[in-house]
């Protein structure tokens, strides 16, 4: 029998996004609702925090706490004393806010920005570094998203959302990236690659923003499963679990028309699926915040 996604929070999150799996618990963002999110799903606990922009993600970083990625720039987020700004990200000018992101098994932080307005292509790839530090890499973007590492850390997955695609690039030892290649182009009508985990065996999963669930893609670049959940818009997948191998997918009613609401109501959900294949570990970022 085909195991079916469950919502486990019915949370009805504007724009629910970057979930990961850090202390037993998913931690995941509304973008547009200027909450964090915590779900522990061995109590069915959940506990949320105002943000005081955009928040949309965080990162546990070595040390304690989190980096957070805010419209304003990067901050350090604990639960108990919120936010506090550690540096911006890019031109105010630009209109841009970061948008999905990921940790690499060195504690390299790489994120990446986008339009808030989804009109200008101004968004980009960075690198954070431990000394605070950020190395801009792809660029010209209006929707940046997905950006994962295989677990040999030898490649790096970074998606243009209008485009349709995932490109690959090679990481060298010091994080460089080079010999970018087209990975993955989406053919599925009225559905966009959004973002992305990468599981043990380096197969990318990827949710499907309109598409209703999400794919997993051989490291040849083949879908080679495809999982439907009753949400339209899919934003990101992670795998937690205290064997990772449950797939935690948030969700987003943002842009969605009242009879489409009506008609896929748990929109905006969190939903778990359990998988055969587990996941990497979250790993933490190494930053240097002078404490």
């Amino acid at each position: 029998m085909t195991v079916q996604p469950t919502c486990v929070w019915d949370l009805k999150a504007t724009l629910g996004e970057g979930p990961i799996w850090h202390g037993d618990a998913v931690w995941f963002v509304d973008i547009k609702g200027h909450k964090v999110h915590r779900y522990a799903p061995a109590t069915g606990e959940t506990a949320s925090w105002d943000a005081p922009d955009q928040v949309t993600f965080v990162a546990p970083r070595v040390g304690g706490g989190f980096v957070a990625g805010l419209k304003s720039g990067l901050h350090h987020f604990t639960p108990e004393l919120g936010f506090t700004f550690i540096s911006e990200i890019e031109d105010a000018g630009l209109d841009n806010r970061p948008n999905d992101s990921t940790v690499d098994a060195q504690g390299r932080l790489w994120l990446g920005t986008m339009h808030d307005a989804e009109e200008a292509d101004s968004g980009a790839l960075y690198r954070l570094e431990a000394d605070g530090s950020l190395t801009r890499h792809d660029a010209g973007i209006c929707i940046t998203n997905g950006p994962a590492v295989s677990p040999d850390g030898k490649t790096f997955y970074h998606t243009d959302t209008l485009g349709k695609v995932i490109w690959a690039f090679d990481i060298g030892a010091d994080g460089a990236l080079s010999n970018k290649r087209e990975f993955f182009r989406l053919t599925i009508d009225d559905a966009w690659p959004d973002g992305s985990v990468v599981d043990a065996e380096g197969f990318v999963w990827t949710a499907l923003w309109g598409g209703r669930g999400a794919v997993r893609i051989s490291p040849e670049g083949q879908i080679v499963q495809r999982v439907e959940l009753p949400a339209i818009n899919v934003t990101k997948p992670c795998f937690g679990g205290p064997d990772l191998k449950t797939l935690y997918f948030t969700t987003a009613r943002k842009g969605l028309s009242d009879e489409q609401l009506a008609a896929a109501p748990l929109c905006g959900g969190l939903f778990a699926l359990p998988v055969d294949v587990a996941g990497q570990p979250q790993y933490e970022v190494r930053l240097d915040l002078g404490q």
